[in-house]
């Protein structure tokens, strides 16, 4: 395979011209607004959720913080509040942190030293002070807050815009598919997938598309008798309007839609809480069983993605439009909130094993033991964020060759 530059010409053509620098400017000034700004955007917003979390419980348990920072590394731009907080932006957008006073780091180890030679008038207002049940509520706020913006926004855009629905009715069943060999026929009115409810056809394909290889139990009326159905949806890839390939679930099932068949469902106030509560335990469930399915040999890791893909992601949804950029926020947020629950050290999850241990021990863990706990978690996390970010150059590398 011949490689050329990209501003080379064919011989046939004419002679090879660079581009000028004012067509190299604008395209970066475009990938800087397409991709990276969206990117931020949703980043910062989502960590300033997350660390707001842990903030206001700290704050509410009389905790003496050191510092609320958005990013690492080096400040950009920072103040101090009245309470002795310094507020900071700093250079690397990939994460933030708050760090209460005692800490050795942002990760929250305390340092011995500090903490035994602290003024006894701060004393009480250490983090590493407070009660075991206090810790867990302080640390287990970040990720609570995170599904609560998930909760909010999801909730907020169900009442405000309502939702676009076709009746769940099957109108044609593949010859030789997965679906005739469980027992769907035409006319079949899907109810429930895996427990959750179907409104309308698009529910039913989305809850089968999430489930490649995964068996599913699927309730639907015929002639106006229940009937239940069990299968296991086969794993295809396909491409999404952006390129990317997707594998996804596949039964064998599909139905013409006509103009007077989609709807604008408006649901009331306290049944899009039922609506949103059950959008979130899906999200939470389907995001589980991805994870479990690397256990099992199951799992495709072009469907991993790092910071890359998740700026490329950004870029595209907000092509769709603010109100996409804003969904797409609130499912990152909730994913985010998931992860960091991952029992593992330099985690929240981490942190919560171990007041965990602590409060069934009766006794903090060994500081040597919380210390190699931190060192293995920070190299697990190292490791994985190289993996995805990997993970996203080469793919992303072979879907432009592609």
């Amino acid at each position: 395979m011949r490689v050329s530059a990209p501003w080379q010409k064919d011989c046939s053509t004419g002679s090879a011209e660079p581009p000028r620098s004012g067509s190299i400017m604008l395209d970066f000034v475009f990938w800087l607004l397409s991709y990276v700004v969206p990117f931020l955007a949703v980043l910062t917003i989502i960590v300033f959720v997350h660390e707001m979390g842990h903030y206001l419980v700290a704050r509410w348990n009389g905790v003496a913080i050191q510092t609320f920072s958005v990013g690492f590394g080096r400040e950009l731009i920072g103040w101090n509040d009245r309470h002795g907080t310094r507020w900071r932006l700093s250079a690397v957008p990939l994460g933030g942190y708050v760090r209460f006073v005692g800490d050795m780091n942002a990760a929250s180890i305390p340092d011995p030293e500090a903490n035994a030679n602290v003024d006894p008038a701060l004393a009480p207002r250490l983090f590493v002070n407070k009660s075991v049940w206090q810790r867990i509520a302080i640390v287990a706020a970040g990720p609570i807050a995170n599904v609560l913006l998930t909760f909010l926004v999801l909730y907020a855009l169900l009442l405000g815009y309502g939702r676009y629905t076709i009746p769940p009715v099957i109108g044609e069943v593949v010859s030789g598919s997965v679906a005739e060999s469980a027992g769907f026929v035409p006319g079949d009115r899907i109810t429930a997938v895996d427990g959750y409810a179907v409104h309308g056809f698009e529910d039913f394909q989305r809850y089968v598309a999430t489930s490649p290889e995964r068996q599913v139990v699927v309730e639907l009326l015929r002639d106006d008798q229940a009937v239940t159905l069990s299968l296991v949806p086969e794993a295809v890839q396909v491409e999404d309007r952006f390129g990317n390939n997707q594998r996804i679930g596949r039964i064998g099932v599909a139905r013409s839609v006509e103009e007077t068949d989609v709807t604008l469902y408006r649901p009331g106030p306290v049944e899009a809480i039922g609506m949103t509560v059950e959008e979130i335990r899906f999200i939470i469930q389907r995001t589980a069983a991805f994870i479990g399915d690397f256990f099992v040999g199951r799992g495709d890791v072009e469907q991993l993605g790092g910071p890359v893909k998740v700026a490329k992601v950004s870029g595209e949804v907000a092509t769709l439009g603010i109100v996409a950029l804003i969904n797409l926020m609130a499912l990152l947020s909730l994913n985010i909130g998931i992860f960091n629950l991952l029992p593992i050290p330099m985690l929240d999850g981490g942190h919560l094993m171990y007041y965990i241990a602590e409060a069934i021990r009766g006794r903090p863990l060994s500081m040597r033991v919380q210390e190699i706990g931190f060192r293995f978690g920070f190299a697990l996390v190292m490791a994985l964020m190289v993996f995805t970010l990997f993970n996203d150059t080469i793919f992303a590398h072979f879907g432009i060759l592609r």
